[in-house]
This record gives structure tokens, sequence and C-alpha cells, in this order.
């Protein structure tokens, strides 16, 4: 059987997914350090691997590797599992980068968004199909990405809550139903 390389190596070794993530993707790795210390409500162990512009982390959940669940946390108290898996998380990354700003999570918001993000960078699914190819990722479509961003969330979500450490409260869920 071959060796299968990870992801995150795939990433920094190609320049057209490390882009796309980087913009419009909102996701680098070289920022997973998370501006405050927190934990898991369940004591399950939580890695920051990556981040965004704004100050928001994405972590591991549990013990494994790329196949652990992810979950976000933005600097402003709130948080998501986002999905089961890193191969989830950057399909959903490279085919709905909008996604924080997806709250109803139906197709003519997302339509909406994307109209936006297209008027802004016309070439935007070029340079997504690019970065799919060179992660060797199958995509989803939009309404089956945030399908299951909404599934994961609000479902298996409910048993990932984490908490700021110093005063022992919970993040506010960043996604609800």
């Amino acid at each position: 059987m071959p060796h299968l390389k990870s992801l995150i190596t795939a990433i920094r070794e190609q320049d057209d997914a490390a882009d796309f993530l980087a913009w419009p993707g909102d996701f680098e790795l070289d920022r997973g350090d998370h501006v405050e210390e927190v934990h898991l409500a369940s004591g399950a162990a939580l890695e920051g691997f990556a981040g965004d512009g704004a100050g928001g982390t994405f972590f591991f959940c549990g013990e494994g590797g790329e196949e652990r669940p992810v979950l976000y946390a933005d600097s402003e108290g709130g948080a998501a599992l986002l999905a089961i898996g890193l191969p989830e998380l950057l399909r959903l990354l490279l085919v709905a980068p909008w996604w924080r700003d997806c709250r109803t999570f139906t197709p003519e918001e997302s339509q909406e968004l994307t109209a936006d993000y297209l008027d802004d960078m016309p070439d935007l699914v070029t340079h997504r199909d690019r970065a799919a190819a060179a992660l060797d990722l199958d995509l989803p479509t939009e309404a089956e990405a945030l399908t299951r961003l909404r599934e994961v969330a609000i479902g298996a979500g409910k048993d990932f809550v984490l908490i700021f450490t110093p005063e022992g409260r919970p993040y506010s869920p960043l996604l609800t139903e």
C-alpha cells in the first residue's frame, strides 16, 4: 500500500492550494496559536494547527491525525465544530469560503455570498479547482458542503464545547439552528 502524504504537507508543498486557502479561504497553517488559553469541556486533547487573519484558530480535537474533528474558535469568544477530519474542512473552505457569513444555510444565501466573492475574484472557480486538484480532493456542491457544516455544527458539535480556561466560561456557539 503506498504511503499517503498528509494534507498539511500537501498544502505546504502546493502553492495553488496554500494560496487559495489563505484567500479567500482565510486559513493559514502558520497561525495555529490561539489568542487565549482554552480547553474542551470533555477534557479531550485540543491542538491548534491553523488560523485566520482575524485571530481565529482551527483545532484538531482528541487523539489521532488529520481524521480528527476540527473545531474553529474566533477571537470574540465564539466556536463551532466545522468538520470531521481535515479533508472535510478543506472541502468546505474550497467550496464555501464564506461559511462564516452563512446564517441560514440556504442555497439562496450561499448564491448571494458566491456572487459577492465572484465580483471580487472572477476567476475564483478556476483557482478553487486548481487547489482541489493539487490536494487530490473531490468537491461537494455548495449546498452539500453547507448542509454537512450544519449537521456537524448543530449535531456532533454539541459534544465539543470550548472553555475559556481562566474563567471556566464556555465559548458561544457560532452556528445555531
